[in-house]
């Protein structure tokens, strides 16, 4: 992939924006551009691996449309092996607060991120890793996040019923006015639930009515992260495209030409 400097992705961002369509719903609504944030994500430090996938995760776009700022303190839910750390870390290391906050490992087993933030101090040094209970989950002092984002999560949540008991702690972790902000992979309109569990893809309509349950108003939707090749009907579920590739060799051509999933990007906010 070809990286772009910082006022390529300035203007891209600028060409992103949309218009709202009402006072309490806006779709692909863009704040101005941060000179750090683009700066974080063209960073030539972040691992080369992660940089090719930007064009399916569109990360200045995406953190733009949530509207955070270098002074935010944010919790990344689930963040996995650090894809967003990377960018998260040093965009809030110097005003701000990045939280990476993870289920408790296995026993016998240990969080990822922690050998990942030790190798790179320079990066991660005023991060915060914290781990919690899956099953009730608990993100720290009540109040306390300016945003809580979670990036292809929710699926795993909804497959565990678990789902309600993260959107209850990701209200309870924010502070009035605060963003929530969701990515994950999106299912055709009407898409029942026990196929939703199988393909790991969601409707809309289903993670808004969990986070809307949990107390947050939608504020905006957009389209930043959207695949309209994707069919989201495949033999393995979300897991047969890219990054996971489980299909038959003989398919790889296919699947590469699609792409990562169809992904809803939604921001809400904690009244």
């Amino acid at each position: 992939m070809t990286r772009l400097s910082i006022p390529a992705l300035a203007l891209l961002l600028a060409a992103c924006a949309g218009t709202p369509t009402s006072s309490s719903e806006e779709r692909a609504v863009m704040p101005a551009t941060d000179a750090a944030l683009l700066a974080a994500v063209a960073d030539p430090g972040r691992d080369a691996a992660q940089r090719a996938r930007d064009r399916y995760r569109h990360p200045a776009e995406t953190l733009a449309f949530f509207g955070l700022t270098p002074t935010d303190t944010v919790i990344e839910i689930s963040p996995g092996s650090g894809w967003y750390s990377a960018i998260l870390a040093p965009y809030l290391r110097d005003a701000g607060r990045y939280v990476a906050a993870s289920a408790t490992p296995a026993p016998g087993r240990s969080n990822a991120l922690r050998a990942v933030f030790a190798a790179d101090p320079a990066r991660y040094g005023r991060a915060t890793l914290v781990e919690y209970d899956s099953k009730a989950p608990s993100l720290g002092a009540p109040a306390s996040a300016d945003a809580v984002l979670t990036f292809r999560n929710v699926h795993n949540w909804v497959a565990a019923g678990s789902a309600d008991a993260y959107f209850q702690a990701f209200f309870a972790a924010l502070k009035p006015g605060g963003t929530l902000g969701v990515v994950d992979h999106r299912a055709r309109p009407g898409t029942d639930l026990d196929t939703m569990k199988k393909s790991g893809y969601l409707t809309e309509a289903l993670v808004v009515d969990l986070a809307t349950r949990a107390g947050f108003v939608l504020e905006a939707r957009s389209e930043v992260n959207a695949n309209p090749a994707d069919s989201a009907d495949h033999p393995n579920g979300v897991w047969t495209l890219p990054p996971t590739n489980r299909h038959d060799e003989a398919d790889k051509a296919k699947y590469a030409a699609i792409g990562e999933s169809d992904r809803m990007t939604l921001r809400f906010r904690k009244p």
